[in-house]
């Protein structure tokens, strides 16, 4: 038989963001993916916080046409959010929940000393080094 503890935490464990416990880093890491997983547009999510932020680019607008059939373009320009597909946009939205959900899971303490950085790759990567530390002083410490 479940306690009530049990119940209330496994009801909410969709909603609750897990929080970064300083000793832990392994574990909230492991735990953050998989309440980016069950998000919607989740993979978007982490592909965000694994490989940054999603790239508009450049387009070139359509003028007309040729005599002969060709396309005429436009100068080339930066996209903007309108000249995205949905699918497109839905990547550009998620860079947006990742780094919420990143920022979201940190203490306070932790917040402070990364929180001017906007993208979910440049927090989670921070975040990782300032708690596990670089491989350079992992060996260190290992030796």
């Amino acid at each position: 038989m479940s306690s009530n503890y049990d119940d209330i935490q496994a009801a909410g464990s969709d909603t609750r963001l897990p929080i970064l416990d300083r000793t832990d880093y392994d574990s909230w890491s492991q735990r953050i993916r998989l309440y980016c997983r069950g998000k919607e547009n989740g993979l978007y999510i982490l592909q965000s916080i694994d490989q940054g932020p999603f790239q508009l680019g450049t387009t070139r607008d359509i003028l007309g046409t040729t005599p002969e059939g060709g396309v005429l373009l436009g100068p080339e320009r930066p996209r903007t959010y309108d000249d995205l597909n949905d699918n497109e946009k839905k990547q550009f939205d998620a860079d947006v929940s990742a780094t919420n959900i990143v920022l979201q899971g940190l203490p306070k303490d932790i917040y402070k000393l990364i929180n001017h950085n906007i993208e979910a790759k440049a927090i989670w990567d921070n975040v990782k080094m300032l708690l596990t530390g670089s491989e350079l002083t992992k060996e260190d410490r290992e030796s």
